[in-house]
């Protein structure tokens, strides 16, 4: 693309997106971006799903570090990390499909109530 510094850059996007608060504001805001591939291969639709996509595994890592604070986890070494990392995802389905409500609220539930923990988990 003219233009861009940039090597391997074929085209470059600007999305506008646009949210509801909870509070009942309205939040706006404009991300720009640029994709290695050209509109043959990517076009709009192609970077939009992409950018949605993107945005499901953030989503899921945003869960799991302010739920279990990963991003402090010290396990480094062998499988350990992903094996934690299994273990956080599974969690997260299990409460996002049994539990109404948010992650937060059902840890909670499952912390004051053992044995739908074990429950949940098969046990």
């Amino acid at each position: 693309m003219k233009g861009l510094r940039f090597p391997h850059v074929e085209q470059g996007f600007r999305c506008e997106r646009k949210a509801q608060l909870s509070n009942g504001k309205v939040r706006r805001e404009v991300v720009f971006g640029v994709v290695s591939m050209g509109p043959d291969r990517a076009d709009e639709k192609a970077v939009l799903r992409y950018l949605r996509g993107h945005w499901t595994v953030e989503a899921l890592h945003y869960i799991r570090d302010w739920a279990w604070d990963e991003d402090r986890c010290r396990i480094r070494s062998g499988n350990g990390a992903q094996a934690m990392a299994a273990l956080r995802n599974m969690a997260v389905a299990l409460i996002k499909t049994f539990i109404p409500g948010t992650v937060a609220h059902g840890q909670r539930v499952l912390m004051l109530n053992h044995a739908r923990l074990l429950q949940l988990v098969g046990a």
